[in-house]
């Protein structure tokens, strides 16, 4: 009995010892490439497909949550603690991204707001995205620029192909002669997906009586057939509208992630133009 203690000890220690090896060669790994933080999912997908295997990001606010409503926790500040790089919007929303990078105290963190004016989800605004962090990538790691650079070609590639196969199908479902209310953080994206757009509409909190009523009106004025809400900012703002009108209804995402299998550009595009065709029975 004690011997077979003894070999079950000897067995369990070996195990043990193996186990600690490749964990640390793992953290070894993980250690020699970018680390990398970000504020939103926007910037994370495109750091993943910049950077490949040479970066390790994180990313803060979940993709079905508004940067404005974000409360930061312990274990955000550690995130950027441990961090080379953090990647920002600059938003308004993210105002908590300087209390956060104070509590960090990390003084080899580099902070980047990559300010690209537009929606996100439009091809044009990705592609400017994909230049800018890739640019910011390059500097931090000069060895693994041309790899960088390679993958970000390959990426605004994809966005381009997917941009047109995206136009074609919206044009030939004639979107233009259909008449939206749009909340005003999809505005970029309809405009760019071609509807006709009536009016937009804020958050659920900016939604009094009085605005609702003169929504209504200029939906019935303009013949609204669509109501196009933002997940992010409030996904209900425009239900009430809807209803009052009788008329369709969808709920688009600005961020990668939000929805199942949409975790990159391409997918969350996909998605969203499949809800509008959808919507207008096309």
């Amino acid at each position: 009995m004690n011997r077979r203690h003894y070999w079950l000890s000897v067995l369990i220690l070996g195990v043990t010892m193996l186990m600690g090896a490749i964990s640390g060669g793992c953290t070894s790994e993980e250690a020699e490439k970018l680390q990398v933080v970000t504020s939103t999912s926007l910037l994370a997908q495109i750091v993943e497909r910049v950077g490949g295997e040479n970066v390790a990001v994180v990313n803060i606010i979940p993709p079905a949550q508004c940067p404005g409503h974000f409360d930061v926790k312990p274990g955000d500040i550690q995130k950027l603690a441990d961090a080379t790089i953090f990647l920002m919007h600059g938003w308004q929303g993210e105002k908590f991204t300087d209390d956060l990078i104070a509590s960090a105290d990390n003084p080899d963190l580099n902070v980047h707001k990559i300010d690209v004016p537009g929606n996100w989800m439009t091809p044009q605004v990705q592609a400017q995205a994909i230049d800018l962090i890739t640019g910011v990538m390059s500097e931090a790691d000069a060895d693994n620029s041309a790899d960088f650079q390679k993958n970000a070609e390959s990426f605004k590639a994809s966005v381009n192909a997917k941009g047109a196969e995206m136009a074609a199908k919206l044009a030939e479902a004639n979107v233009a002669e259909v008449n939206v209310l749009c909340a005003d953080q999809q505005q970029g994206f309809v405009q760019w997906a071609g509807f006709n757009i009536v009016a937009i509409f804020g958050r659920p909190d900016s939604m009094t009586p009085q605005v609702v009523k003169e929504l209504v009106d200029k939906g019935r004025e303009g013949k609204v057939t669509l109501v196009i809400d933002n997940m992010q900012s409030g996904q209900d703002a425009g239900a009430g509208i809807a209803e009052e009108l009788g008329s369709a209804r969808v709920i688009l995402s600005n961020f990668p992630g939000c929805y199942e299998n949409t975790e990159t550009w391409e997918k969350t595009i996909d998605y969203n133009v499949e809800l509008l065709l959808a919507a207008i029975g096309k």
